[in-house]
């Protein structure tokens, strides 16, 4: 982190981010060296400043943004070197270059390029012609040009001399930094987005009618919009512009490059007027239109990643029995029953709903398995056949207390279709490993839904129309911070879920898991360093977020981290006291003086995230389980009409509202204008994922399977 590169980077995260440039030199050394996100965030404090993952992210994303910048800068030095064209003065402006449009304009008159109408007008000599007429000077054009006539290279007339000479001054007032710049300035402030239908494809084009005609200011677009808009025009139904008024832009173009009036004044406009149509113009809209997915892109993908964070991190229901249900009607209900920890007990198939029609059959069976298998609860999936297998349920009386959960399957036939799926159930089909998913799903929906590719969850938009690399990263980034954030018991963990683990990974995951196959429980963390290929590197990221239950000192069951274990001690010793008194006696917490305790290593931020640990050592982040029910009258949308206020749940959150379950296997929208009686920018304002809430029913297209719902006054 000495190098003069290393240096310019670290100002210029500083300056983009307002962080102290000591706390992100320390912050790049940590990830160079291997360091996690989670581990920096929560056991590296003294050496970032308290930075918290949402910065660190921050600053490992813009550092590798400039780091690829300075590779780019690398390739255009070399190829403008290569050409014999670099000059010290250009070299100092490319490695200053600040942003990638800079360096590409700098760039981009020594680019490679096919041989355009300017690169002929120079082979036939016509460059100096243009050069006299750029500086616009009093000789008039015709007399000037009429030199540069030569048969033989193809300029047989005046006329010719003169388009070509003009079509060297396009080039050079498209390829000029003042005049792309001017024209940046003005699409950024001032373009329209334009989207009209393919004519033709009117039809085919339906769900796109909302931007059959429309134009608003492409600055102001929402996300969502410009996404749909750039998915219609990639499916071929639309057509998008993306312009600034055309007489302004000349306007500015002509204030920088038109010197004086007069004939040769004339020429270099009706150049600069061809140039920006044919050349400038769709260069930059190109170029701005990039820039506007980038930052729906960033958006959509906030939203997702936001999205994601709440689905990991919903109420675990915790180590129950659980009956689990994947219904239908024609195939009937797959029934499962799982154990404390998730392995499957029993399976079978019910058929309670028409063709067959077993109703009370089905009830009673259920009923039997309840009591055979000593059921808590009933996982019932949300798809087909969902809430009408929930009502049979309901309807149930049980010998004992029974709770039934509506449980969202997204996902689930894709987890049951998977390598992981057939590796965990080889002798199982699909509909068996399809209600175990929906069952553990409620048991820990953490734990299950790392199995599963993030985008196959169902709580995002767009997410095959947005950058997949940054979509990917975001995404990972979210799960590994739930899981450490949660923590993970290291004897029931599956291979998945472990992976997760700061420091781990897949490779690891696979060898902690077949140590504990083959040798039985881990018995404390120290056990960890037994298994193959875990160094001191990947214990030293990874022990603090291992639980380890069984083990003998109640430190492994903590966020405390074994680097921390003799402070603990020594807190211990002073008092008198053991570890474990330390954790349950309160009395004795409130005799630590934390300053008593920090050094140089250990600053007092992780004392007292220590002192934290002790009061709740090991608790789980996530809220408690609650219960929640549909109305019993609803099931399908012919059951809904303008005015019912109804229960529902939150499935999803967008730039633009917030879907809600209501039971009716059609999700309805609450526009972000009816999220609440004050006006919000943001849908997390007011809601999160999973939250229960009561909603008043606006409107209901059957037709086009579209409810339209209100959360005010609800």
């Amino acid at each position: 982190m000495t190098t003069e590169a290393s240096e310019r980077h670290i100002h210029r995260i500083a300056k983009d981010t307002g962080i102290n440039s000591s706390n992100i030199k320390q912050t790049l050394l940590l990830l160079q060296s291997g360091a996690t996100v989670p581990f920096i965030a929560r056991y590296r404090k003294e050496m970032t400043g308290s930075l918290d993952e949402v910065q660190i992210t921050a600053i490992r994303d813009l550092h590798q943004r400039l780091e690829e910048l300075d590779r780019r800068k690398d390739t255009v030095l070399s190829t403008i070197e290569e050409q014999g064209l670099l000059t010290d003065d250009l070299r100092a402006a490319i490695l200053e270059a600040p942003d990638l449009s800079t360096l590409e304009d700098l760039y981009l008159p020594y680019r490679p390029k096919r041989r355009t109408r300017a690169t002929i007008a120079r082979e036939r000599g016509l460059e100096p012609l243009a050069k006299i007429m750029m500086a616009q000077g009093g000789d008039d054009p015709a007399s000037r040009a009429r030199t540069f006539v030569d048969p033989a290279k193809d300029v047989a007339t005046v006329d010719d001399a003169l388009a070509g000479a003009r079509d060297i001054i396009a080039e050079w007032i498209s390829e000029s930094p003042r005049s792309r710049n001017a024209l940046r300035r003005l699409l950024a402030k001032e373009a329209m987005i334009t989207s009209k239908v393919v004519e033709d494809k009117k039809q085919e084009a339906e769900k796109y009618t909302s931007w059959f005609d429309w134009s608003e200011q492409a600055s102001r677009a929402p996300s969502h919009r410009i996404l749909a808009m750039l998915r219609g025009e990639k499916e071929g139904l639309l057509r998008i512009r993306i312009t600034p008024a055309e007489e302004e832009a000349l306007g500015a173009l002509e204030r920088i490059f038109i010197k004086q009036a007069g004939a040769m004044a004339d020429e270099v406009l009706t150049a600069l007027r061809d140039g920006y149509k044919r050349l400038l113009l769709p260069s930059l809209e190109t170029e701005y239109r990039q820039q506007l997915k980038e930052k729906a892109d960033k958006k959509a993908i906030a939203v997702f990643a936001e999205n994601l964070r709440q689905l990991l991190l919903a109420p675990p229901l915790g180590q129950k029995r659980i009956l689990a249900i994947d219904p239908g009607f024609r195939t009937g209900c797959k029934v499962v029953c799982l154990d404390e920890e998730g392995r499957l007990l029993h399976n079978e198939t019910i058929y309670p709903h028409p063709p067959a029609g077993k109703k009370s059959e089905a009830m009673a069976k259920i009923n039997n398995l309840a009591d055979a298998y000593r059921i808590d609860a009933i996982a019932i999936g949300n798809g087909t056949a969902g809430r009408e297998t929930e009502h049979l349920v309901r309807r149930i009386r049980f010998d004992r207390e029974v709770v039934a959960v509506m449980v969202n399957e997204s996902g689930a036939s894709v987890y049951s279709a998977s390598d992981v799926a057939r590796e965990e159930f080889p002798d199982y089909d699909v509909s068996v490993r399809g209600a175990i998913s929906i069952g553990r799903r409620l048991a820990d929906p953490l734990a299950e839904l790392v199995k599963i590719d993030p985008k196959s969850i169902g709580v995002g938009q767009y997410q095959h129309d947005v950058d997949q690399k940054m979509l990917r990263q975001a995404l990972d980034d979210v799960v590994v911070s739930c899981v450490n954030a949660v923590g993970v018991e290291i004897n029931t963990a599956s291979k998945q879920l472990l992976t997760y683990v700061s420091g781990v990974g897949p490779a690891l995951a696979a060898s902690i898991v077949a140590y504990r196959n083959a040798n039985g429980p881990f018995r404390s963390r120290k056990a960890l360093m037994e298994v193959p290929r875990l160094g001191a590197k990947a214990y030293e990221q990874a022990a603090g977020f291992i639980r380890v239950e069984q083990s003998d000192n109640p430190l492994d069951k903590s966020a405390v981290h074994p680097e921390s274990y003799s402070i603990v001690e020594k807190m211990a010793r002073d008092l008198g006291a053991g570890v474990d008194d330390l954790m349950t006696k309160k009395t004795l917490r409130e005799q630590i003086l934390p300053e008593q305790y920090a050094n140089e290593k250990t600053g007092l931020p992780t004392i007292l995230d220590i002192l934290k640990e002790l009061e709740r050592p090991g608790r789980d982040p996530r809220a408690s389980f609650g219960e929640f029910a549909f109305d019993k009258n609803i099931f399908r949308m012919e059951d809904l009409h303008e005015g019912m206020v109804l229960p529902g749940i939150v499935t999803n959150i967008t730039a633009f509202g917030a879907f809600v379950d209501i039971g009716v296997h059609q999700d309805g929208l609450v526009h972000i204008s009816h999220l609440a009686d004050r006006f919000i920018r943001d849908p997390n304002e007011v809601v999160r994922l999973h939250q229960h809430v009561q909603v008043r029913v606006l409107s209901v297209d059957v037709e086009r399977k579209r409810i339209g719902l209100s959360m005010k006054g609800a």
